[in-house]
């Protein structure tokens, strides 16, 4: 009892200290990436934003997290060695917010940096088999080769890290989605603790925690800052590696089935949009409009809605994990089953298509335009069937007069139609204008570089 009250006031300490010097921090970055340029422009249809907005908040989360992570790294020497990597996935995910690096050039970034802590003994050694038992009782453990367990470890820093990056596509998402999620493995990890030496995991999962929470205000919609690459790929890959540390190794579930459940939804994600440019025969790092929250902004639920129902969902995801960690598989597999309708509700259009392949590959502007279509189509058949009515009842001539308001209607709604359509010409017109005037100030600040050279 003595040492649960020792580590949950270390878990105080360390989420006040993780959001006092996010919050403190996060200004000064939107100070620098101004002076330093680093905003991010409304350049292509995918972005949701429509205005420049500073993309360096993940400094404030990035020096949140590592202050307070100094208490639980004096308590476990591989939470240090966690932290070195931490250090060089952020500076990669900076460089990128600053030179715009391709992504061949970033993955293999984080590849490197994926082996450098398996070579500093951050790895994935076995699973645990809790269907096969072992001598005394126990169950079988399913150990790897050097191989396999390097393949595996590599795999689920640099697929978790890009999966948490791929979820920053909304005004707090994913700062608030990686909160939860930190705290439900914390959780975790503060319920078996004691027994199973995992405190510091607790305590370290706790600091990430912090540096999100203490970053939110100044990113939940509308956006003061993003935390471009930097911070996405620093948390993602903090995610990662914590879990590894020290997964659970009870007979009850495989080894890396709890923080699997906690990541349900970005690992989802990512899956998704993999499948998906597969199917268009796209490259699978491009960048599209067919994420979670691009389907739930489709549907008009926008920003904050949106952000707030996917929290949800994580959440979600966090107690079936908490669940399946305290043995309660019938509890958590109801939650895991309303999870996994919510998300088929998100991704699959109202009236689906014939073909499984068309579902993946779907535009969410596109269904959410058939839609439109769809319920115009009713509204105007609603409002003939009540006039029609009224008619009826008043004893005039419905068929002729049916034609008359029927042809009012349809012309009424190709007008609103063609004055959206002039409204997105209009918008695009002046967008081009903008970028082709800025590439001419840039073109012109070179042509004059070398004359101010020839005249000194």
């Amino acid at each position: 009892m003595i040492q649960y009250s020792f580590y949950l006031a270390r878990v105080i300490e360390v989420l006040a200290i993780g959001i006092i010097v996010a919050y403190v921090t996060t200004p000064l970055s939107i100070k620098l990436a101004y002076r330093w340029d680093i905003i991010d422009k409304p350049r292509d249809d995918r972005r949701v934003h429509n205005r420049p907005i500073p993309r360096f908040g993940g400094l404030g989360i990035f020096l949140g997290s590592m202050a307070a992570m100094i208490i639980p790294a004096g308590m476990n020497s591989s939470i240090r060695v966690a932290m070195l990597g931490g250090i060089l996935m952020y500076a990669l995910g900076v460089a990128d917010d600053i030179t715009d690096l391709k992504p061949l050039v970033k993955f293999s970034g984080q590849v490197v940096i994926a082996t450098f802590m398996y070579a500093m003994g951050i790895r994935i050694r076995f699973i645990n088999l809790m269907i096969i038992p072992a001598a005394h009782g126990s169950k079988a453990l399913l150990y790897f080769g050097a191989g396999l367990a390097y393949l595996i470890t590599v795999l689920w820093i640099v697929g978790i890290t890009n999966a948490v990056n791929l979820m920053d596509g909304l005004d707090g998402l994913a700062a608030g989605s990686t909160a939860i999620m930190a705290l439900s493995l914390a959780y975790v990890a503060y319920i078996h603790g004691i027994r199973l030496g995992m405190m510091p995991v607790c305590v370290a999962f706790c600091a990430v925690a912090g540096g999100c929470i203490g970053f939110l205000p100044y990113n939940f919609s509308p956006a003061k800052t993003f935390m471009g690459d930097g911070g996405a790929l620093y948390l993602g890959y903090m995610i990662a590696v914590l879990s590894v540390i020290s997964p659970l190794k009870r007979a009850t579930m495989v080894g890396a089935i709890i923080p699997m459940l906690v990541l349900a939804v970005p690992i989802f994600d990512t899956f998704f949009a993999m499948i998906r440019r597969v199917f268009r025969h796209e490259s699978i790092m491009k960048a599209d409009r067919g994420h979670l929250h691009h389907h739930l902004m489709a549907a008009g639920f926008g920003q904050r809605r949106s952000v707030l129902i996917i929290y949800g969902i994580v959440g979600i995801m966090g107690i079936v994990a908490v669940l399946i960690s305290r043995g309660l598989y019938k509890d958590a597999f109801f939650l895991f089953t309303i999870a996994l309708l919510y998300l088929g509700i998100i991704i699959v259009p109202r009236q689906p298509k014939k073909s499984l392949r068309k579902i993946i590959t779907a535009d969410p502007r596109e269904v959410a335009r058939q839609q439109e279509r769809e319920n115009l189509v009713w509204m105007l058949n609603t409002e003939r069937e009540r006039r029609r009515a009224e008619r009826e009842a008043a004893g005039v001539d419905t068929d002729t007069e049916d034609d008359r308001v029927l042809a009012e209607m349809e012309e009424q709604a190709k007008a609103s139609v063609r004055a959206r359509r002039t409204i997105r010409i209009s918008l695009k017109d002046i967008k081009d204008a903008e970028e082709k005037q800025a590439a001419e100030i840039e073109h012109g600040a070179d042509d004059q570089a070398p004359d101010s050279g020839e005249t000194e």
